[in-house]
């Protein structure tokens, strides 16, 4: 652990501070693995420490090893959720974490007051989110996926499908035709910067096309962008339902067949051993939403 946390940290005094160290233990601990491995393995830095070309070599074997070591540890510890201080890592993208995480808060809150959360970005394409997994970066993952590979366990969220989000009193009205949808400027949510999404597979197919106006990077800032202009953009009804009235945000039917598409949320079936990730992953299927 201490090479890792040096290694990720690449300072001995934050790493000490990680550990609950002094930076003098840390110094030791990593003279004693110099001397046992016969490499410097970190080198001064004017920020820090840089690890050697050994090190960096390491850093893959040391991480599998202690990811093992983690799962055999917390699948026999006991999780109780009424008095656990456990911290749990949360991959998401946004338009799924908005939706999800006040329901889950609240019943945290409840049932497990000690219990703390890191959400972090999940991006698409999802591989990323899947390989830290793996490594236990993440505790779980909830993604919009159907294929998932076998090594891993998944549960239903929800389900969700896209709806017409525009401002309030927009003169496109309650029930756009397709001719008014397709003229209008769209908001399309992009992390790439790409402007072509699956709206747009789908109207190709009708031989239809929109105009995108505007790419974000995010739901939220989507919902901003429509409650303040006449831009309109094709959002998910979950996250409509949930955030919309504050942004003076309402929803529409998509005027041609949009398909719907399951929520999961997934974590390696190795951790199903552990029973906080078990837990967790629980609370999150039988969520109220």
């Amino acid at each position: 652990m201490l090479f890792e946390a040096v290694l990720q940290d690449r300072h001995v005094g934050r790493a000490a501070a990680r550990l609950s160290l002094s930076p003098s233990a840390v110094s030791h601990g990593l003279g004693r693995l110099r001397r046992l491995l016969d490499d410097p393995l970190f080198l001064r830095h004017p920020k820090g420490v840089v690890p050697t070309a050994a090190a960096e070599a390491l850093a893959e074997p040391v991480a599998e090893i202690l990811r093992r070591v983690r799962q055999v540890v917390a699948g026999s510890s006991r999780f109780d959720p009424a008095t656990s201080t456990r911290r749990f890592v949360i991959g998401a993208p946004d338009g799924i974490s908005t939706v999800i995480l006040p329901p889950l808060l609240a019943e945290i809150g409840k049932v497990a007051p000690g219990v703390n959360l890191v959400l972090r970005q999940a991006m698409h394409p999802f591989e990323a989110a899947l390989a830290e997994l793996d490594t236990r970066s993440l505790d779980v993952a909830i993604l919009p996926i159907d294929a998932i590979p076998a090594r891993f366990a998944a549960r239903p969220a929800y389900a969700e499908d896209f709806v017409v989000a525009m401002r309030r009193g927009h003169p496109m009205g309650a029930a756009p035709t397709q001719a008014a949808y397709c003229t209008a400027s769209h908001v399309l949510v992009s992390q790439s910067g790409d402007v072509q999404g699956n709206v747009d597979d789908v109207l190709a197919e009708h031989g239809l096309r929109r105009r995108v106006a505007l790419a974000v990077p995010n739901f939220l800032l989507a919902l901003a962008v429509v409650g303040q202009t006449d831009f309109i953009g094709a959002l998910p009804r979950q996250l409509v339902a949930a955030h919309g009235v504050r942004f003076g945000v309402v929803a529409a039917e998509v005027p041609l067949k949009l398909r719907r598409f399951p929520i999961r949320a997934i974590v390696p079936k190795v951790a199903l051993r552990d029973a906080g990730i078990a837990w967790l992953l629980a609370l999150i299927e039988r969520g109220d939403r």
